[in-house]
Formats: C-alpha cells, structure tokens, sequence
C-alpha cells in the first residue's frame, strides 16, 4: 500500500488479533494485508474483524451469494483490494468466477440465479448506486423472497463491506499476491 505502510506480522503480538489474522487468512477475506493495516489500532480493528468475518462466513444467508455480493460492491467502487481477493470457503460450496461475473454484470437476465437471488443483488446494487429506489415498494418485493431477520443480515452485510471497500480503495491497497 503506498499510502499507508501496513505493520510487519512480527510487530503483532495480540493473541486475539493473531487469532482473527489466523481466521482471516483461512478465509481468504480479507487476507493478512488488511489486518496489518488496520492493526495499528488494535481496539478498533478487533470488533471490526469480528463483525466482517462473522458476517460474511456466517448467518442465514448463502455465503457464496454474500461473496458475489461483496465483489460486485468492491467493483462498484472501483476497489482492486477487494474485487480481487475470493472466500475460500464459498470456491470450496462451488463458487466460481462466471458465477462472480455474472452476478457483477447483467445478473437480471442470467439463469445462473433465482430470482431470491436476483433481489438480493439488486438490493446491493440499489443500495449503493441509488438508495432512493429501496422504498417500501422495493421492501415488498424483498419480502416475496426474504425473512425480516435475512433482510437485516444482507443489509447489514452491504452496509459493512462498502465501508469497508472505501476506505482501502483510499489506501490504495492491492491484495498481497498482486503487491
């Protein structure tokens, strides 16, 4: 990252943040570049890292569409950090890149997903490209598809990685293969 030199893993001794770099790596989202940034505030990082990891790796919500989620928004935002990297565990439920691109392209007309899913994309791209859209009306058709609670979950979710997504495409972070 040339904006912001991220902390050498030896200069992190924490146990609890050595545990969620463990669980961030074996995850592959984010991987260990996020969490060297981010250490040097450790009482900040710690419950981020919680949340994102949790949020992604579980829930009710097919993780596999969460990470077609989650790289849509990072290209959105022109992320390269976060468009790059991929979950391990949604490759090993059977994600693959043309599932990725059809979900960051035209994911309204592909066969690919059931309309469920096709909600669920079009929510984060509402959500992030024109948040006036997601209206009650927009809300009803969610509910066709969703529970209250998976609404929240997928909310929440969008909500957290654009945040997130900004802030290292301000960085100018790249993931630690393409560095």
């Amino acid at each position: 990252m040339s904006r912001l030199a991220p902390l050498d893993v030896s200069e992190i001794t924490d146990p609890e943040l050595l545990d969620l770099l463990r669980q961030s790596e074996e995850l592959g989202v984010p991987d260990a570049l996020f969490v060297r940034a981010f250490a040097r505030s450790p009482d900040q990082l710690k419950p981020m890292l919680d949340v994102m990891l949790s949020s992604l790796r579980d829930g009710n919500v097919d993780h596999k569409l969460k990470e077609i989620i989650r790289i849509q928004l990072a290209r959105f935002v022109e992320d390269p950090y976060f468009s790059a990297l991929r979950s391990k565990k949604a490759i090993a439920e059977g994600l693959t890149e043309e599932m990725i691109e059809a979900g960051c392209e035209d994911y309204e007309d592909s066969e690919i997903f059931s309309e469920r899913e096709k909600v669920a994309l079009r929510f984060a791209e509402q959500m992030f490209l024109d948040a006036q859209k997601v209206d009650k009306v927009f809300y009803d058709e969610m509910h066709k598809h969703w529970s209250d609670a998976e609404i929240i979950e997928i909310g929440s979710f969008i909500a957290l990685y654009h945040g997130v997504h900004m802030v290292m495409k301000t960085l100018d972070a790249r993931p630690l293969e393409a560095a």
